[in-house]
């Protein structure tokens, strides 16, 4: 292995162990704010994944890089809970639109505070300019990581694939105070 091709292959693993690292710290800052509402960051981000507009399962699965299986099991505990509903969807009769109910909606807005206050402390650290770039990169990287694995959103290579080590798509993007 050449110099380069080791310095590239180095890049690749500080960029996946930062990205895990900060997996895991959003996952616990999102715990923390979501908790006061009465919401799991599980719960939060799959309800913040359909505040815009209703998606199926399987959109909301691959918008946030994570498997159908556990957006349905949290999608459906949703629903119990009276937070979201299911949808007739035009496009497709069997795959039903996940979207919130107004309790849904309210409970996430009582998390508001508490993530825009997280979310000016962390500009203030880092500088606003640096962190719209900080998005703009995380972004790109994800859209690179599509392409490069060249399956999509959310199924990237797999474990024992002989392709890599798994998906490094992060939990997806936000949509207001979606998750953080």
């Amino acid at each position: 292995m050449t110099r380069v091709e080791r310095h590239v292959q180095d890049l690749l693993s500080r960029t996946a162990l930062g990205v895990f690292r900060l997996n895991g710290q959003f996952l616990a800052v999102s715990e923390k704010l979501a908790k006061p509402a009465g919401l799991t960051a599980a719960w939060w981000q799959v309800l913040g994944a359909v505040l815009a507009e209703p998606l199926p399962v399987s959109g909301i699965a691959r918008a946030m890089g994570i498997t159908r299986q556990s957006v349905q099991r949290i999608a459906d505990l949703l629903v119990r809970e009276g937070l979201a509903e299911y949808q007739p969807n035009p496009a497709h009769r069997r795959a039903k639109l996940l979207a919130p109910t107004h309790l849904g909606r309210v409970t996430v807005a009582r998390i508001e505070p508490a993530h825009a206050e997280l979310a000016t402390r962390l500009a203030a650290e880092l500088g606003e300019e640096a962190f719209a770039e900080t998005a703009r990169v995380l972004e790109r990287l994800s859209v690179a990581m599509d392409a490069v694995t060249d399956e999509g959103p959310g199924t990237g290579p797999g474990p024992g694939s002989g392709t890599g080590s798994g998906s490094m798509t992060g939990p997806g993007r936000t949509a207001g105070t979606g998750s953080p």
